[in-house]
């Protein structure tokens, strides 16, 4: 009887969150708030300066109008398909962007094998670090046990609070070092623990790039191909940074102006990645491809595939959630450069894994989506296809789990938020503090026992 009464009290508590929580939306446009830190056509509201990454989805025309255009990404002013296709023949592509992310320029020879030889030293994990953090208490959600990791290693750092360039350069070299570590291990700790499956601990090889050691950590029998390197590898390169907007990326600014430490900075910065709007949207692709292959029988019918996606806009299939996931983005409108150079990738891997029928789905659901979208919603902008769109199609052919997509993310981003969090610090900015309008009302106390 006393459970059912506890139960009863904490659904009265709960609708009474639903009530007080609730505002009209109608107040947004009168008081002209930018909900969500956009403005009215979507695009995010100035909140900053960086010379990191540019994100271009428009040209302006001479008159200072805005017109779609084809997407455009920069790496510290240079163009990411000259930095793709610049490193095409080299094992070591995302410690090469990695340092121009974090250092302004493009290493020498000379200063990318130091630069190497670091991350190779500062890969190493703490002696009982892999037993009494990872081992223990695994989480069904790798970001929450990379949170765990990160936060943990606070107490390894012989000076953690220190926000100096040298201390700071010191521990963002570290987290990228060891990130890839701490996911897939803390994957294996998960898969063993409350998977009941065997346990294996495979120790990076010093002789290999970042995305090498990655899949032979993460495979049993530490094998990969030679195109699996090299895609992943541009994977993480493509999604190391992302201008400061995103939200991830804004989350290290925003926590880095308080002055605190890199590691709750970075574990900050996780939970904003873990969120499905933002790092875990490729594996919403992934669960919605799943659906459109159970539903359409015929995957060369674009007539039975068009249907099946309309039914998806007029939310009556799939999550009922009205959106074709992958396609459309906030910032490009012709193209998204990312998915432009993933998608290419995906076609080659496919081709050696035999999954060309799937591949031609994908292509399929990309051209009709953006079509039944823009019909349905009487949109003029032009819809692309984001880089989530194919990047879990990639990582499943690479045999990597769903519950790392997201923690790939984290691999590769860790580089960018680095990058954001030295730049705050130098500029030492003010602590960021917008401003949220009140619109209650002003109340006179009452005694309790008069309420």
């Amino acid at each position: 009887m006393e459970l059912n009464n506890r139960t009863r009290d904490l659904e009265t508590l709960v609708e009474k969150g639903r009530k007080s929580g609730k505002i009209n939306m109608a107040l947004y446009q009168e008081y002209d708030v930018k909900r969500g830190l956009r403005d009215a056509s979507g695009r995010g509201v100035l909140t900053g300066l960086t010379e990191i990454s540019d994100v271009v989805g428009y040209k302006t025309t001479a008159s200072g109008s805005l017109r779609p255009d084809e997407g455009r990404l920069y790496y510290q002013g240079y163009n990411m398909m000259d930095l793709v296709r610049g490193i095409r023949n080299r094992r070591f592509g995302f410690e090469e962007i990695s340092y121009l992310l974090m250092f302004g320029s493009l290493p020498k020879k000379e200063e990318l094998e130091e630069f190497i030889e670091i991350l190779t030293d500062f890969r190493e994990l703490p002696g009982d670090f892999t037993r009494d953090y990872i081992m223990r208490s695994p989480s069904n959600n790798i970001m929450n046990s990379l949170q765990k990791c990160v936060l943990s290693l606070y107490s390894y750092d012989p000076d953690p609070e220190r926000i100096d360039v040298q201390n700071l350069v010191r521990q963002s070299l570290s987290l990228v070092a060891k990130m890839p570590l701490l996911a897939v291990y803390s994957y294996h700790a998960y898969r063993h623990y409350l998977k009941g499956e065997n346990l294996f601990i495979r120790n990076p090889d010093p002789k290999l790039s970042l995305a090498e050691n990655l899949l032979q950590m993460l495979h049993p029998d530490g094998m990969y191909t030679e195109l699996e390197a090299r895609v992943l590898d541009v994977a993480l390169i493509l999604h190391a940074e992302h201008g400061g907007g995103n939200n991830s990326t804004f989350t290290t600014h925003v926590v880095s102006s308080t002055g605190t430490d890199t590691y709750s900075a970075t574990a900050a910065s996780l939970g904003s990645l873990k969120g499905p709007r933002h790092g875990g949207a490729n594996l919403k692709v992934q669960e919605m491809f799943k659906d459109i292959k159970s539903h359409v029988s015929d995957w060369d019918s674009e007539t039975e595939i068009r249907a099946y996606l309309n039914k998806m806009l007029d939310k009556r299939a799939f999550d009922r959630s009205g959106l074709i996931y992958g396609i459309g983005h906030a910032v490009y409108t012709k193209s998204d450069p990312r998915a432009v150079i993933l998608k290419e990738f995906a076609r080659q891997l496919s081709i050696e894994k035999g999954m060309e029928e799937e591949f031609h789905l994908y292509e399929m659901v990309e051209r009709i989506g953006k079509e039944c979208t823009q019909e349905k919603r009487n949109m003029l902008k032009p819809m692309c296809a984001n880089v989530d769109f194919y990047s879990g199609f990639v990582y499943t052919m690479m045999d990597f789990p769903k519950e790392l997509f997201t923690p790939l993310f984290a691999i590769a981003r860790i580089s960018g938020w680095s990058a954001h969090r030295i730049e705050e610090m130098v500029n030492s900015g003010k602590i960021i503090r917008p401003a949220y309008k009140y619109v209650g009302h002003h109340r006179k106390y009452k005694e309790l026992d008069v309420r």
